[in-house]
């Protein structure tokens, strides 16, 4: 209700519109507001527009002076909408064919809503999601509770939050291809969790059931459907189980009017027709199993349908969508013919047609009053729609409109009427387009706005763009011909007090279960929508169709051709340190690297660092200096630590005048996905583990993409990084030979020939550390050369107690002393996909458990081989590293240095000598 108290207040600041605080105008107004989320921006506008008009019946003078009020707002309103028309014009412009069209128009006459849950990105069936909105062609959504934080990432080195971020994105890219919506609750993904007990210590249940009431009441869906079976806890991963077991109290609780009792001030109560559990034979166990199960409640959906518009089956569309997923490695091919889900019952409403989710449930025009006119008349624009002249149906088309404004349900009218405007603009063709030459810009500055409008069609239409605080439009009103395009400025003025762009539920600190914002209107939406908009209405024979056209960066790029990107705002100076994390011997001074980028002129620049006590800066430089914008700098900070094993965070801080900067400003860049910005504070680990390294030169081969090489880099070992494809012949000069994180998973060919090299290696004398890999197709006798076998035990307490298995062993001892100690503060988990059976060679060095379980003793594993070692660890050193965990330093210390000869020793300076 912010909005509309923000709307009136700002309406009754004129003296004109006195009566727009009437009782009546603030009842029907408060109505809008309170089902916002089911509105698209073109609606919202629209209702307004007319219920101005119509409730205060104003003289024309005073109605324009009112919008223009009301328009001023709308940067507030957006905050509020639905994701539906954001999801669909993904940056770039796409015009339907018109067969897509057609398909579009008969969706106009489908009723129904589906919400699918489960706990992650991936967790969605996207073929039974494209059945739904393409075949059924309902509303559909999926709910994810978490963003996907906690896995591992198959493209980059990003983890936790910058992967939740590249896997909202993955999500949102794989609703526009499957046709559904996508929404979110405010649970992180910690990582992997056994049992929904750990999940629900760790989640705050009471806030993630809000969130999903929220989003029912708002959403209100006729049916939902629960990926994971809510009834068999600790059979799969306890985010999975407590997805379905939240999924089945919320679908109570929405309808209860004493339960989130406060957000009933905006929205109704909503209870939907019935929920299911999308199950296989693989929730049996197995083929035979699940042929021999009660079927009594199961309902059979062929969703193997072939899309003659779209010239894609059911599955093939699925399969496009799943393959968005590219962070994960989950590119699937796509099939056809017959494809069955499974859908069993488990509350409400039995269909009653086995084969139709939705029956039994009126999902016609008939289900709203006054309605059945509306079918009837569009069946009879479906009856004569002519494929090769769309424009022939505008006129029908425009008096469903009329129609369909003219009723009082509120719900599905304004959902249908945000479909048929978009349908309008759709046949005509129209393409609408703002973009700006940079796709940064500081607080304050003012951008030129390059506008392209074209009619492609043989309708004429008119077209006023209309200005607000932040975009002034230079020429306002035209018409365009058949075929004629346009192309115009405006002038972006950005707010001098404006933050950077980050996503919203980073900006505020959260634990380590929960995401925290206070603006509750954005439960539930993927990402905030951009407030840079250019504001038009076109009228189309009499009638004005509202659209936001977001601004966006566009550039040519001379591989990719047309590139569309975001549009972000920096602050004036990004600082980013080197590395997130500084290892340090006794009294070693190092050099930390703080890089400075200006996005804008700035003078007199100081660098400030802060550290705890334990740390001096013996040659401190506090001369001011100035940056043009564009320049980068690389400012030297010395950091001497002492001569006590310690730990610190140290933040650096950019000073002009009375400015102060503290934020460090990261792109993340991938080809299937919107570039993404996040900006938060420039802070790097000091750490003084009191370590020894004896490994002088290391061979890293790359994996799926980590920072352990970083790490080995930190501790005084000079690093060459190699592609599994490009590693040299003799690797006899290195010490030690590390394979990155699931290396044999996402390069098994070229893994596999490097076999003979690496049994040379290690044969002669090299030490070869296997990082762990996934346990999916992977065969015992391919990782080295002495068997493991992989399994899917993990480890995920981080805080679970480590039981050293042979403390006299050289991994244990030497150089460094292991003990219990070095086990404490590790992060998310201990470890994962940890050997069950290995070569009788090999000795296992740590063991530990969850909870309840039984010890397992294949997290770090090492056998002699020849004159060499092979070690194999699931231990996620990956996630500890990074992290400034100053055991896992240690103990990757004492692993690359196992195979070096003794006379190699440490200085205390860090410097080497035989």
């Amino acid at each position: 209700m912010k909005i509309f108290k923000f709307f009136v207040f700002s309406l009754s600041r004129k003296r004109n519109y006195k009566k727009l605080l009437k009782p009546s105008f603030q009842c029907k107004t408060r109505a809008i507001f309170k089902n916002r989320f089911r509105y698209s921006e073109a609606s919202l506008h629209e209702i307004l527009k007319v219920k101005l008009h119509k409730i205060l019946r104003l003289e024309n003078s005073i109605f324009t002076d009112c919008m223009k009020n009301f328009i001023f707002t709308s940067t507030i309103v957006l905050l509020f909408l639905s994701t539906a028309v954001a999801q669909e014009n993904r940056l770039a412009h796409k015009q339907p064919n018109t067969a897509e069209i057609f398909h579009k128009i008969e969706k106009l006459g489908f009723l129904g809503t589906a919400l699918y849950v489960a706990a992650h990105p991936d967790d969605e069936n996207t073929r039974l999601i494209s059945w739904l909105a393409n075949d059924r062609m309902a509303r559909t959504a999926y709910l994810s509770l978490t963003r996907g934080d906690g896995g591992q990432n198959l493209i980059g080195p990003q983890l936790r939050e910058q992967l939740g971020m590249i896997r909202t994105q993955e999500l949102l890219e794989a609703r526009n291809i499957d046709g559904g919506q996508q929404f979110f609750t405010r649970a992180n993904d910690f990582g992997y969790s056994k049992h929904p007990d750990e999940t629900l210590e760790i989640w705050d249940q009471q806030e993630v059931m809000e969130d999903m009431v929220q989003i029912i009441r708002e959403f209100k869906p006729d049916v939902i459907i629960n990926r994971f079976n809510h009834r068999t806890p600790g059979t799969t991963h306890g985010h999975h189980t407590t997805s379905a077991m939240l999924s089945m109290k919320v679908y109570e609780f929405a309808a209860d009017e004493t339960i989130y009792a406060n957000q009933l001030k905006d929205l109704d109560t909503w209870q939907a027709q019935r929920i299911f559990f999308n199950t296989s034979w693989w929730f049996y166990g197995s083929q035979e199993a699940f042929e021999k199960a009660d079927k009594t409640n199961l309902l059979e959906i062929n969703a193997g349908t072939y899309y003659p518009h779209k010239g894609l089956s059911n599955s093939e569309i699925a399969a496009l969508s799943r393959s968005q997923h590219k962070s994960q490695g989950f590119g699937s091919s796509g099939s056809r013919g017959t494809q069955t889900e499974y859908l069993e019952y488990l509350k409400g409403s039995f269909p009653t047609d086995k084969s139709d989710l939705f029956s039994g449930i009126n999902t016609t025009w008939t289900r709203v009053k006054g309605g059945s006119r509306i079918q009837t008349q569009l069946n009879s624009i479906i009856a004569n729609y002519n494929f090769k002249k769309p424009t022939a149906s505008i006129p029908a088309l425009l008096k469903l409109r009329s129609q369909i404004s003219n009723l009082k349900e509120e719900h599905w009218k304004n959902i249908k009427l945000a479909e048929l405007d978009q349908i309008l603009l759709d046949i005509t063709g129209v393409y609408l387009e703002a973009s700006v030459a940079t796709n940064t810009a500081t607080a304050g500055e003012s951008l030129e706005v390059a506008i392209e409008l074209t009619n492609r069609s043989d309708e004429e239409f008119r077209i006023s763009l209309l200005s607000n605080q932040l975009v002034t439009i230079k020429e306002k009103s035209f018409s365009l011909n058949q075929n004629e395009s346009k192309r115009i400025s405006g002038t972006l003025q950005i707010p001098a007090i404006y933050e950077a762009s980050t996503p919203y539920y980073l900006k505020e600190k959260g634990t380590l279960g929960m995401y925290s914002f206070k603006d509750r209107s954005l439960t539930g939406l993927p990402e905030k929508q951009s407030e840079f908009m250019v504001r038009a209405l076109i009228e189309l024979n009499g009638t004005e169709l509202y659209r936001e056209i977001p601004i966006i960066h566009k550039r040519t790029d001379p591989v990719r051709g047309e590139v569309n990107e975001p549009f972000h705002i920096v602050p004036e100076v990004s600082i980013s340190i080197e590395n997130p994390v500084y290892i340090f011997s006794n009294n070693e001074v190092k050099q930390v690297n703080v890089k400075l980028k200006a996005f804008k002129d700035i003078d007199s620049l100081i660098v400030y660092k802060r550290t705890g006590p334990y740390w001096e800066e013996p040659n401190y430089n506090i001369k001011p200096f100035s940056m043009k914008k564009g320049d980068t700098r690389t400012h030297v900070i010395e950091i001497r630590s002492s001569d006590v094993e310690r730990e610190d965070i140290m933040n650096v801080k950019v000073q002009s005048g009375t400015k102060r900067f503290y934020d460090e400003v990261i792109l993340i860049e991938f080809d299937h996905i919107p570039n993404q910005q996040l900006t938060k504070t420039a802070t790097t680990k000091l750490v003084n583990p009191n370590l020894k390294n004896k490994a002088n030169t290391v061979a890293y081969i790359n994996g799926a993409g980590d920072d352990v090489a970083q790490a080995i880099e930190a501790i005084g070992s000079k690093v060459f990084k190699f592609e599994p494809s490009e590693v040299p012949s003799d690797l006899s000069k290195y010490d030690a030979v590390v394979i990155g994180i699931r290396a044999f998973n996402v390069a098994k060919e070229d893994m596999a020939a490097l076999q003979p090299r690496l049994d040379s290696y290690v044969k002669n004398g090299g030490t070869l550390l296997m990082q762990y890999n996934t346990s999916r197709r992977m065969d015992s006798d391919v990782l080295g050369p002495l068997p493991i076998t992989l399994s899917r035990k993990r480890v995920t307490d981080e805080n679970a107690t480590v039981k050293i298995l042979e403390p006299q062993h050289p991994l244990m001892s030497t150089p460094n002393a292991i003990t219990s100690a070095d086990f404490e503060g590790w992060v998310q988990e201990r470890g994962l996909y940890f050997p069950d059976d290995w070569d009788p060679a090999f000795t296992p060095i740590l063991g530990m458990n969850d909870k309840g379980e039984e010890m397992t003793n294949g997290s770090l594993i090492v056998a002699p081989y020849g004159k060499g070692h092979i070690i194999y660890t699931g231990l996620s050193l990956f996630r500890e590293l990074p992290a400034g965990v100053s055991g896992a330093y240690k103990l990757l210390a004492n692993m690359i240095s196992i195979g070096v000869e003794d006379e190699l020793i440490e200085k205390n300076d860090g410097q080497r000598k035989l």
